[in-house]
């Protein structure tokens, strides 16, 4: 396990790649554990060797929240502005995108596919904290970021005096900012991205992959990674100057490899995540013609 001062950085599974992410623990007389997705093995040893009595959700995302239910007696809490939809399976439905796109059949085929056992663990949320408020845990201070873009609700732990920060799914992958839920946000996840640049730290912790990054390290890399959705811009625009229809475009794997789209949520989240480009873009999509994408001022002559 890395140590910063009174932080253990809990590994996931296969890298902390998702389905699994990478974790923080505060171990100090009060037992905080930061998100609860890196695997099953290594969070009930935790649990058994130093206790877990708080657990902070950073957001409702099952890679981030989906061993919560292993932890019956423990807080968990989660920010203000999902811990209500978070209760509710057709609003979850709804935040990711499924209705939108696949409709009502598609959110009951959704419902039969996801494990009960990450249902139980947002059922399981017990209270919200509040953003930009700073707690205490045992001396250590901690203040929730309000990150939004990833979901709207996202909060970023930080600790001003450790230099540390927890930037959860600024995850810095080649994949790129995931932005593809309906409560996501692309302006919202640049504000956010350079908001976490401006913060006096000199660590970076990402929920997944590489991990750990010096300041310099991340700045250098958030160039990068917010520059892939100018690429996605780019290459959005020129398929459309082709004269793509929106089924066409959204069948080509902008966003998820093409042979992975058959996948129903992949689909879902190409297609909403292609919607937010065409937006930002200054595109419509004309349902009525063949999803044919136009001009918005054309749309309207």
């Amino acid at each position: 396990m890395n140590r910063i001062g009174p932080l253990i950085i809990i590994e996931g599974r296969n890298n902390s790649k998702v389905p699994y992410s990478r974790n923080v623990y505060i171990n100090g007389s009060e037992k905080v554990l930061i998100d609860c997705g890196a695997d099953e093995k290594s969070l009930t040893k935790l649990n058994q060797e130093l206790g877990i009595e708080f657990i902070i959700n950073t957001h409702y995302h099952p890679d981030h929240t989906q061993y919560n239910y292993l932890f019956p007696n423990a807080q968990k809490w989660i920010n203000p502005l999902e811990y209500h939809m978070s209760q509710s399976v057709d609003a979850i439905a709804r935040a990711n995108g499924i209705y939108q796109e696949a409709g009502e059949s598609g959110v009951e085929k959704w419902k039969e596919a996801i494990p009960q056992q990450w249902v139980n663990s947002l059922r399981g949320l017990s209270q919200t904290y509040e953003y930009e408020v700073e707690y205490e845990f045992d001396g250590v201070k901690v203040l929730m970021l309000h990150t939004p873009g990833h979901t709207s609700g996202l909060a970023s732990p930080y600790f001003p005096e450790l230099g540390v920060v927890y930037v959860s799914d600024y995850d810095m992958s080649s994949f790129g900012p995931w932005y593809n839920g309906t409560d996501g946000s692309i302006d919202d996840f640049i504000r956010s991205g350079k908001r976490l640049l401006d913060l006096d730290a000199n660590t970076y912790i990402t929920g997944h992959q590489k991990g750990i990054f010096t300041k310099q390290e991340f700045q250098e890399e958030m160039e990068r990674f917010l520059g892939i959705i100018d690429q996605r811009d780019e290459g959005i625009s020129k398929y459309v100057q082709r004269g793509l229809t929106f089924e066409e475009l959204t069948s080509i794997g902008i966003f998820y490899p093409e042979h992975t789209l058959d996948v129903p949520i992949f689909k879902t989240w190409e297609r909403s995540g292609i919607r937010k480009h065409l937006h930002r873009l200054g595109l419509n999509q004309l349902e009525n013609d063949n999803s044919q994408i136009v001009t918005k001022s054309s749309s309207l002559s």
